[in-house]
């Protein structure tokens, strides 16, 4: 058996037993799992490397900017406006409800950038919605939990940050953009929101779902009056990286030189961020909320969810150095290579394993470790490598939020739904089948995507 296997072993029976048996943190697990692999492997001599490899990753901090901003636009219920005017609009057709947590929690999540923080913001709105117009409580648990984690695949969520890096790591010279990634990633978003509306829709034939009740719905003129503001977030957010995107060449580069073009494309995840949480202050509802001292209280109680995430996200860059170290993507991908898969079975198979990985190993993790050896094996039989790195936030970002027993999302969408555990458990097995065979349509390449 090739050592990268045992290594992989390794890490995955500790974070295994850590994390999912003995319920400790996940940021807990994986630093268990580094100490231990460098004690296996005798590279205690270069763990002051390792350290720095994932301290001095440019893209770590632009998660972290990321992250910040979730907690503003969450905490000054910015997004919460958003939702009551998207279900102003859609809750008057059959099954609106639906579609509206797959609209406003998607786009929601990918600004929140928490899978089970979206759920619980946005699901206090479209469940009780999808329940009252005649949804089963499982089936409106999924709708909302399945719908808030594709936000891990649509820009800007932080994910995909580790994607670019991964790709730019392989493919330097092909020297793509912030704003080029996006918008492959959005050609890509589009395909599976679809998938989902259609998804919510066999469901309401099947149960025979009705519209809203006329009274439940919020007023649109109201809504509209007091949270208008909230709908050029997109905007602020998106606009620069779809300039980025179309005039590259015949304005950035022209005029700042290749290099130049290329420092401005990254420094965009930087201030982005910055300038989103600004206009969310300016244009909170509740002025207190902003307030110096409130501030401070919200990013204190804040780093509870800045930790995890930022840590496992460090430590990985960690294990990944080690594992560079111990040649472990390059057996990894030997052996997969050496199987001899066709293009079809080559992207099931990558498909499956991430789906298993992702049972124990949060996504952003999955694709920080073994993203550069996923592309690489995908590319090997034909598939295009960009597709392959756009493709990474979705096959462990999204499947690892949706798929027990990490798929947090269910569990919160539960909690608000108040459905019985075994219904909403069999009821997302459909939803993790239709995400499984919509990422092997897409890797395969027999949808076009905007971009590629």
């Amino acid at each position: 058996m090739p050592s990268a296997f045992i290594y992989l072993g390794v890490m995955l029976g500790v974070i295994a037993i850590w994390f999912a048996l003995m319920k400790r943190p996940v940021y807990e697990a994986v630093l268990l799992s580094f100490i231990i692999l460098l004690t296996i492997t005798g590279t205690w001599g270069n763990v002051f490397s390792y350290i720095h490899t994932g301290l001095s990753t440019s893209l770590l901090y632009s998660m972290t900017a990321f992250v910040a901003m979730s907690i503003i636009l969450t905490k000054t219920k910015i997004i919460d406006s958003c939702v009551a005017i998207i279900l102003s609009l859609l809750g008057r057709v059959t099954g609106g409800a639906g579609y509206v947590s797959v609209i406003a929690s998607s786009f929601m999540g990918a600004l929140s950038g928490s899978g089970p923080g979206n759920v619980m913001a946005t699901g206090t709105l479209t469940i009780p919605a999808m329940i009252k117009s005649g949804f089963p409580r499982e089936l409106a648990a999924n709708v909302e939990s399945n719908s808030s984690y594709l936000g891990n695949m649509i820009p800007p969520s932080s994910n995909i940050v580790a994607a670019l890096g991964a790709f730019t790591a392989l493919y330097p010279a092909m020297n793509i953009t912030t704003g080029q990634f996006w918008i492959i990633l959005w050609g890509i978003s589009i395909w599976f929101v679809i998938q989902r509306l259609l998804t919510v829709w066999g469901f309401c034939k099947y149960y025979h779902v009705r519209p809203m009740a006329k009274e439940d719905l919020p007023d649109l003129r109201k809504v509209l009056r007091e949270g208008w503001q909230g709908l050029l977030l997109p905007v602020i957010i998106l606009l620069p990286f779809l300039l980025d995107y179309l005039f590259k060449e015949s304005f950035f580069t022209a005029r700042l030189g290749a290099q130049g073009a290329k420092y401005f494309s990254s420094s965009l995840l930087l201030f982005i961020a910055g300038i989103a949480s600004i206009y969310a202050c300016l244009i909170a509802p509740d002025k207190s909320m902003i307030a110096p001292k409130r501030m401070a209280k919200m990013f204190a109680d804040g780093v509870k969810s800045i930790s995890p995430a930022i840590g496992v996200c460090v430590i990985g860059y960690m294990i990944g150095g080690l594992f560079k170290d111990m040649n472990v993507a390059e057996e990894m991908e030997a052996f997969i290579v050496s199987m001899n898969f066709s293009r079809l079975g080559m992207v099931v198979f990558i498909c499956l394993l991430t789906c298993f990985l992702g049972m124990v190993i949060p996504g952003s993790s999955l694709v920080v470790i073994f993203g550069p050896t996923f592309i690489t094996t995908l590319a090997s039989v034909g598939v295009d490598p960009l597709l392959a790195a756009a493709m990474l936030p979705c096959i462990c970002g999204v499947m690892c939020g949706i798929t027990p027993p990490l798929g947090l999302g269910m569990y919160a969408g539960m909690t608000l739904a108040e459905s019985d555990f075994g219904k909403t458990f069999k009821n997302n097995l459909w939803w993790v089948a239709g995400q499984f065979l919509m990422q092997v349509v897409v890797l395969m390449g027999w949808l076009p995507i905007l971009g590629l």
